[in-house]
C-alpha cells in the first residue's frame, strides 16, 4: 500500500483547512482551495508539486473558492458535485463515481447535510481506503451546521447530515479523516483545536455519532448553532457562478485626502485596519475599526453589508497590504478604492477632525458600564457580573437603541471591543471606552470571580 502524503494548508482566520495530496509523480490534488492561493502555492512549490486537480466538497459559504483560479492558471481539472450546478467548466460527479488520479482513485460519496449537494471524497489505493476528505460533513468531534442554505431546509438537512455521518462511520477505523471546517469556523462548533482525525476515533468519541437516534442527533446538532456572518448567505451563489479569475496581484491605490473624501461622499466606507492601540490613540471619525489579523475577512464581511461598497483603508506603513487585499477578495469584497496616503496624520494636517478613544484598565472599570461583544457561547463561559451583552455582529443594528450612558466595550483581547467602540461612535455615542483585556484579566486585577451562565 502506498504511503499517503496529505499536506494541510491552514487558514486560521476562517478556521478552515485546504489540503494538498501528493500523487507521487510531481502532481497534486488540491481539496477545497480558497481564492487566496498564496499559502497553497508556497506549499506546492516547497514540495515541487503541480496542482493537477482541484476538488470541491461543497458550495462554500464562508470563502470564495480558488478552484476556478487553479484551472485558469495551473490547468487543474475541477472536480465537484454534478448537482451543484456550477456555471463554469468542471467535471460533475455523482455518488460513487470515481476519478483515476494515476495510481490512486478518488471516489465521490454523496454526504448531504451541510449543503444539499455536498460530496466527501474517499481516496483509495486499489480497494484500500487511505483517507476521506469530509468538507463540512464529519468533523473532529462535530459536524457542520445545516442552517446556511434556507431556514426551511435546516431540519431536513440536519436529518440528511445524520445519515451522511453514519455512512462515513462505516469506513474502516484506520481511515484518516480530513475535514475542511475546524476550530474557529463559523460553519461548525468543534470542541477542540485538532483538525484531523480517524473514522475509528470519531466513532468512539464524536458526541453526534453517539446520539441515540435521528431525532436526538437533530436536537443536539441544532442546539450547537450560534450566529454567523450575513455574507455566508450570498457566497454559495457566488461560488456557483464562479469567482472572477484574478490576473494580477491586487494593489491598493494611494489616495490623497481629497480623493478619499470624494469616495466616502459617494457612499464609500472608511476602514481603519491599524492595531487597536493605534486606533485608540487617534482616528478619523466615522471610520470602522477592524484591526488587520487572521479574522479580518470575517468581520469585514459581517459588518459591511454591501460588497459593492467602495472601501478606503487606513493602515500603518508596516502592515501587509497584500494580506489586506487578499482577505477582502476571498470573501467577495472587490471594490478596494485605495489606501489613504499619510493616514490619520495627513487627514489632521488637512484640517479635518480626529478623535481619541480611552483604554480602561481592568481594575478601573465599573462592570455595570461594560458592554461585552463576544459570541454568546463565550459570554456564557465567563463574564463580568452586571455586564450587558450584545454580540459584535448584532451591534450595528442595536447601537442606536442603547442608552446614552457611558459605555466600556470589551471582548477577549481588545480587537472586537475596538470595532464595537467604532460602531458606537458612528451611532452617536460620545462617552465610549475600551477595556484593555478580557474577563480573565478583570478577575486577576480585581480578585473577583467572573459570572458563569448555567
Amino acid at each position: 500500500m502506498r504511503d499517503l502524503s496529505v499536506i494541510p494548508v491552514l487558514d486560521r482566520g476562517l478556521g478552515n483547512s485546504a489540503y494538498l495530496v501528493d500523487l507521487g509523480d510531481g502532481r497534486a490534488l488540491a481539496v477545497d482551495p480558497s481564492r487566496d492561493l498564496r499559502a497553497l502555492r508556497v506549499t506546492a512549490d516547497r514540495h515541487r508539486l503541480a496542482v493537477a486537480y482541484a476538488a470541491e466538497t461543497h458550495l462554500h459559504a464562508d470563502f470564495l473558492s480558488g478552484a476556478r483560479q487553479l484551472a485558469a492558471t495551473d490547468g487543474a481539472q475541477i472536480l465537484a458535485s454534478a448537482s451543484g450546478r456550477r456555471e463554469f467548466d468542471h467535471r460533475g460527479l455523482g455518488d460513487a463515481e470515481e476519478v483515476d488520479l494515476g495510481g490512486l482513485t478518488l471516489r465521490a460519496l454523496a454526504t448531504p447535510g451541510h449543503t444539499p449537494e455536498h460530496l466527501s471524497y474517499l481516496l483509495l489505493d486499489g480497494s484500500t481506503p487511505l483517507g476521506v476528505f469530509t468538507g463540512g460533513s464529519l468533523l473532529v468531534a462535530a459536524a457542520a451546521r445545516t442552517d446556511l442554505v434556507d431556514p426551511d431546509q435546516t431540519v431536513p438537512l440536519a436529518r440528511a447530515q445524520y445519515r451522511s455521518l453514519r455512512r462515513l462511520a462505516t469506513l474502516p477505523d484506520a481511515t484518516a479523516v480530513y475535514p475542511t471546517h475546524g476550530a474557529g469556523s463559523f460553519c461548525s462548533v468543534p470542541s477542540g483545536a485538532e483538525r484531523t482525525t480517524t473514522i475509528g476515533r470519531e466513532r468512539a468519541t464524536n458526541p453526534l455519532l453517539a446520539a441515540a437516534d435521528e431525532d436526538a442527533f437533530v436536537q443536539r446538532l441544532l442546539g450547537s448553532f450560534g450566529t454567523f456572518p450575513p455574507y455566508f448567505l450570498r457566497l454559495a451563489a457566488h461560488n456557483r457562478r464562479g469567482p472572477a479569475v484574478i490576473t494580477a496581484t491586487p494593489a491598493l491605490a494611494s489616495l490623497s485626502v481629497d480623493q478619499a473624501r470624494t469616495v466616502l461622499a459617494g457612499g464609500g466606507q472608511l476602514i481603519d485596519v491599524r492595531p487597536a492601540a493605534d486606533y485608540a490613540a487617534r482616528h478619523i471619525p466615522g471610520a470602522l475599526a477592524i484591526p488587520l489579523r487572521g479574522a479580518f475577512a470575517t468581520w469585514l464581511g459581517w459588518l459591511v453589508a454591501d460588497p459593492a461598497t467602495p472601501l478606503v483603508f487606513v493602515a500603518d506603513p508596516a502592515q501587509d497590504l497584500d494580506e489586506l487585499a487578499w482577505q477582502s477578495l476571498k470573501v467577495g469584497y472587490e471594490h478596494l478604492a485605495g489606501l489613504l496616503h499619510g493616514g490619520v496624520a495627513a487627514w489632521a494636517a488637512a484640517g479635518h477632525p480626529v478623535r481619541t478613544l480611552a483604554l480602561v484598565h481592568p481594575d478601573q472599570v465599573d462592570p455595570d458600564r461594560v458592554l461585552d461583544v463576544r459570541q454568546a457561547s463565550e459570554y456564557a463561559t465567563g463574564h463580568l457580573p452586571g455586564a450587558r451583552h450584545v454580540e459584535l455582529g448584532a451591534l450595528a443594528g442595536q447601537a442606536g437603541a442603547l442608552n446614552g450612558a457611558p459605555v466600556v466595550t470589551m471582548c477577549s483581547h481588545g480587537e472586537r471591543a475596538t470595532t464595537a467602540a467604532s460602531l458606537l461612535e458612528r451611532a452617536g455615542h460620545h462617552d465610549v471606552a475600551v477595556l484593555a483585556g478580557g474577563p480573565n484579566e478583570w478577575a486577576q486585577a480585581t480578585g473577583h470571580p467572573v459570572e458563569v451562565d448555567s
